[in-house]
């Protein structure tokens, strides 16, 4: 079994430690989770994870070394850990808008480097990652797969991609969020109390994500099953679309890749 370095154990870094073990493919002792602030894991090395602020001595002991900080630490965590790394281990990289180049430009051209976009419902098992890179082996990109299908589905895309991929899975679980908070808050307006009308709008969220995946349906067709003729769906459909539901939605995204694509180089 490969161990793990994760560098920068923030909201994705730490929901990857906790999703691995979660699967059982790993154990809390086999990854080595980092930050500044050590104070800030002591609940996770209390779970046995190794835990340190030293990321050159993490990667020592790696052989997958993931990347997790925010784009603007990269140059910084790239400098300081480069003088530690070897070719036989696997970079990768999680971090929003650095493509495999910017990262072989700081630690070595020789250096196997995937790009990966998941999100934070990585903690529960059930994230949405992408996977993509320029020059790394297929038995690289293979190996990153597989540690990403443990805890969750996986796509592989062409690089160029993968801003998209950020703002359509990883900000994108923050949008189908905001939509059930929306809905959970118009239940109460129509009269459940706040728990019930929560729960009712994400178990209700859950069936249709579910709906799609195990029929491979398109959502327009599920959407006509519910819609008769002057009934009370497609009424509140379409209230939704003369606000702008579905332009505000594709706006959203849109913007989140244009910001995602510029984040290395603030």
């Amino acid at each position: 079994m490969s161990k793990i370095a994760i560098i920068g154990s923030g909201n994705i870094g730490l929901s990857l430690g906790k999703g691995l073990v979660k699967s059982e493919q790993y154990a809390a002792q086999e990854i080595i989770l980092t930050r500044r602030n050590l104070a800030l894991l002591q609940h996770e090395a209390r779970l046995g994870f190794q835990v340190g602020d030293n990321n050159s001595q993490a990667v020592l002991a790696s052989d997958i070394v993931v990347l997790a900080v925010l784009p603007q630490q990269l140059k910084r965590v790239l400098d300081e850990i480069k003088g530690s790394l070897n070719d036989q281990q696997i970079i990768v990289s999680v971090v929003s808008g650095v493509t495999c180049e910017d990262i072989r430009n700081v630690i070595g051209e020789e250096m196997q480097v995937v790009r990966a976009m998941p999100n934070t419902a990585i903690v529960i098992g059930q994230s949405m990652t992408c996977i993509a890179t320029d020059l790394a082996s297929t038995e690289a990109v293979s190996s990153v797969v597989k540690l990403f299908e443990s805890v969750g589905s996986v796509v592989v895309i062409q690089e160029d991609l993968m801003t998209s991929a950020t703002a359509l899975c990883a900000c994108g679980i923050a949008f189908f969020l905001r939509a059930i908070r929306a809905a959970s808050q118009g239940g109460v307006e129509i009269g459940f109390h706040a728990h019930d009308a929560l729960k009712m709008a994400v178990q209700t969220a859950k069936g249709a994500a579910d709906l799609l995946l195990q029929t491979s349906s398109h959502p327009e067709h599920e959407i006509d099953k519910v819609t008769s003729p002057k009934g009370c769906t497609i009424a509140g459909l379409n209230e939704m679309e003369h606000h702008g539901f579905s332009s505000a939605f594709i706006k959203g995204i849109k913007l989140s890749a244009k910001k995602a694509g510029g984040l290395y180089d603030e």
